[in-house]
């Protein structure tokens, strides 16, 4: 089997669990957005944006740090593993005391003085998710695809059933049934509280499933390989913040800077994160991908076509990257029906925000010069500067644009990094990708998007399903003429 061949696989694996378990969670979505208000859906949407930052900080970065210095030829006795769960476990333990200490005066600072539970619950979530994080890393290290996705998928199917159990099932049983044993459970009161409680007992189960792996704590704590960790590690934390600021920021901003009141803000908030929702495809394959490739990028880096392979996977990321594109934004009369009616007059962001995350995939595979030459430094400053980009965009538009304006920000952010990433990455880890394939695919996958308002016109005897079908056969058409050498096989 090639080495493609087993990035894909592993990638296949990977997006096994990130696909059909990101899929369970994406029903949840016209769950939440049938059942729940717009202005409910934007609290949701707003501690979720909040929780992309704490994931980050309390990890300090140890995840990819693991990665770096794990013991490939001794795993069963791996001192950076050990090192470095508990450091995040005794990080993690602190932060959740001084949460819940503290929790009834955050909870009023946050505007939610009647609901502290919602704090505490993400807190919790919060906890639990991190420390797991490097058990989770050790499995992905040691290739133990199939017991990953076990998990995640599990987890995210707990979730959904839980979901499905207090938000349906629970008032409907009640309405016919008022003395039912479910009043001891269910209070109709608590609302989107069940969002929170279900993801909390997922993730409860999630750690408990791990449990065995954190017996790897007996190998003991290196106060010599923890420093050398740390410092590798800190740039990445710059880095992912950077990165959850990019990718989370708006959702925190927009309830603070859009010109309405207080209440219409987080009803926008709403229908700009359902509808971010839409570009859950191309969310899942990145996902996918960077948990298969970080680790293959690492392993193969020695090898003398390493280069020739890393290019090769980027064109061939890129192909399929556009095809979601086409995919979603040709169908989307088919897709917006995941959405409430409330929520479809936000769907003119989904198009802009594909493509932003297509650049962001793309960064992606790029950022392998920083963290195969230890210039994380470097790294950090490209994911800063496109940070700053993020806020100093929101601030601008929002106010202007609305939610429009943070779409817009996301693209100009990704692309910005995408750029500079690629401009360093020929200074310090020179890779010869194929630009002229990778523009080519990416312009024609606009034409084709923008050619979509202009068919009917031509051909009012065809109905909109079969000229998105005519558009999205001819990118593929045109893929495999210029990739001859996989014949009728985009990806192999």
């Amino acid at each position: 089997m090639s080495v493609i061949k087993k990035l894909v696989s592993q990638t296949a694996i990977y997006g096994l669990s990130s696909i059909f378990g990101r899929f369970l969670n994406y029903l949840l979505v016209p769950l939440y957005t049938y059942y729940f208000s717009a202005t409910e859906y934007g609290v949701v949407s707003e501690f979720y944006a909040y929780a992309g930052f704490f994931s980050v900080l309390l990890l300090f970065g140890f995840e990819t740090g693991y990665f770096r210095f794990h013991d490939k030829a001794n795993s069963h006795h791996d001192v950076a593993y050990s090192t470095a769960l508990l450091f995040v476990l005794l990080i993690n333990l602190f932060f959740l005391g001084i949460i819940i200490v503290v929790n009834n005066q955050l909870s009023a600072a946050l505007n939610y003085s009647s609901h502290p539970e919602y704090v505490l619950c993400f807190s919790a979530i919060l906890t639990f998710d991190a420390i797991a994080a490097i058990p989770f890393a050790r499995l992905r290290a040691e290739n133990k695809a199939f017991l990953f996705a076990g998990i995640k998928i599990s987890e995210i199917l707990i979730t959904v059933l839980l979901s499905l159990f207090f938000i349906v099932y629970c008032p409907k049983e009640l309405a016919l049934n008022p003395r039912s044993w479910l009043r001891v459970v269910y209070n109709p009161e608590l609302g989107i509280t069940y969002i929170f409680l279900a993801n909390l007992m997922a993730s409860a189960f999630k750690f408990i499933v791990l449990f065995p792996q954190l017996l790897g704590l007996r190998w003991g704590f290196n106060g010599d390989l923890f420093l050398k960790m740390l410092r590798y590690s800190l740039p990445m934390v710059v880095i992912g913040f950077a990165g959850i600021i990019n990718e989370m920021l708006d959702r925190a901003l927009l309830k603070f800077l859009l010109p309405y009141d207080i209440k219409t803000n987080i009803q926008m908030l709403g229908i700009y994160s359902a509808c971010y929702k839409l570009s859950i495809l191309m969310t899942l394959f990145i996902q996918a991908f960077r948990f298969a490739a970080e680790p293959f990028f690492f392993a193969y880096a020695d090898k003398n076509d390493a280069k020739e392979i890393y290019a090769k996977v980027l064109k061939y990321f890129v192909i399929f990257c556009v095809f979601i594109f086409l995919l979603v934004t040709l169908y989307i009369d088919f897709f917006k029906y995941f959405l409430g009616e409330e929520f479809r007059v936000g769907l003119k962001v989904v198009p802009i925000l594909l493509v932003a995350n297509l650049f962001l995939g793309i960064y992606v595979n790029l950022s392998i010069w920083y963290k195969l030459t230890d210039k994380t430094l470097l790294g950090a400053f490209v994911s800063v500067s496109g940070a700053l980009i993020t806020v100093a965009l929101n601030i601008w538009w929002i106010p202007l644009l609305g939610y429009m304006g943070s779409a817009w920000a996301t693209l100009v952010c990704y692309f910005f990094m995408t750029l500079v990433s690629y401009l360093l990455g020929r200074r310090y880890y020179p890779v010869d990708y194929d630009l002229k394939h990778i523009l080519g695919y990416i312009g024609l996958g606009v034409c084709l998007f923008t050619a979509q308002d202009h068919f009917p016109n031509y051909f009012t005897w065809q109905k909109p399903w079969e000229v998105s079908s005519l558009l999205l056969t001819s990118y593929l058409l045109v893929v495999i003429l210029f990739e001859k050498s996989y014949k009728s096989k985009v990806i192999i």
